[in-house]
């Protein structure tokens, strides 16, 4: 009887905690999704919430691009683990811009001149952003981008 009555204890607690984690979490949810609504934005922010502090990587992907939602879903957590992973250690970033031009000629000989410029933007970081979690996703008021916005908890990491 003992057994039972302990057993029905540790599972009235480990529910009541989860419940707690949850809500915590959607109240988290609700204040970022609220942040962003008023001031859109995409990068990194640190948000204070209480005695926690977070890094939140926010990504905005346009839908038309990708043929699925899974490719939409990957893509979204690369970039927000390169944008955390750049933040937290820093980046080089360097610029090449090549410009190269065609010269073609008509069949009265009207020579006409195309320019095409190309840039070529590179990033070189080192280091890795552990326990980058997504939080939530949504989309955008048009309907035409999805929002997703990622979690680190700073108190918790090595950081």
């Amino acid at each position: 009887m003992k057994n039972l009555l302990f057993l029905l204890t540790l599972i009235f607690n480990i529910n009541a905690n989860a419940q707690s984690f949850n809500e915590d979490k959607t109240a988290f949810s609700n204040l970022v999704k609220r942040m962003y609504a008023t001031t859109p934005f995409e990068g990194v922010k640190i948000v204070d919430d209480y005695d926690r502090q977070y890094l939140v990587s926010i990504i905005s992907l346009e839908k038309a691009k990708y043929t699925s939602e899974s490719t939409m879903n990957s893509v979204a957590k690369v970039k927000a683990q390169s944008q955390a992973n750049t933040f937290l250690n820093g980046a080089s970033i360097s610029m090449d811009m090549i410009i190269t031009t065609k010269e073609t000629k008509d069949s009265t000989k009207n020579v006409k001149t195309i320019v095409e410029t190309v840039e070529q933007i590179k990033q070189n970081s080192v280091g890795f952003s552990r326990g980058l979690e997504l939080l939530t996703n949504f989309y955008d008021s048009n309907n035409f981008r999805m929002i997703y916005i990622y979690l680190l908890d700073l108190k918790q990491s090595n950081h």
